[in-house]
């Protein structure tokens, strides 16, 4: 993930997504999504900090406040996509192994996407509803 952020194609990505977006509300959509599925494959951290600085360009152009609440769910939701998205998944995993319990990571994944999808349309229903309705 460091790699990714240093070369600056998480950024890239990121900004190819909603660089022909021209309001709020689809770069709202945009930026949730987005953050909720990269946040399933890598760290929430260095993807978070990678988003700042183009929700900060977005400011230019749109009110910013709302992508600001979109970058935190989709991060914070995604990472219950897969058995690596965050380090708790990793030690429950762990312990549950050494109990005699094993968790596939695809059996994790099957669970953890479903949970990521309707998490994530929810959280993105009610920013919809807070800040664009």
């Amino acid at each position: 993930m460091g790699a990714l952020v240093e070369t600056g194609v998480i950024a890239d990505i990121a900004s190819v997504l909603v660089g022909t977006v021209d309001n709020t509300g689809e770069a709202m959509i945009i930026v949730v999504w987005f953050s909720a599925i990269a946040s399933a494959i890598v760290d929430n951290i260095p993807l978070t900090a990678a988003m700042i600085p183009l929700i900060i360009d977005l400011g230019m152009s749109m009110d910013v406040y709302p992508l600001w609440w979109a970058l935190s769910v989709g991060a914070c939701l995604g990472g219950n996509g897969t058995a690596i998205a965050a380090s708790t998944h990793v030690v429950v995993l762990g312990i549950a192994e050494r109990e005699g319990i094993n968790i596939s990571f695809f059996d994790f994944m099957k669970l953890g996407l479903f949970v990521l999808f309707v998490t994530v349309a929810v959280g993105l229903g009610v920013l919809w509803l807070m800040f664009i309705v």
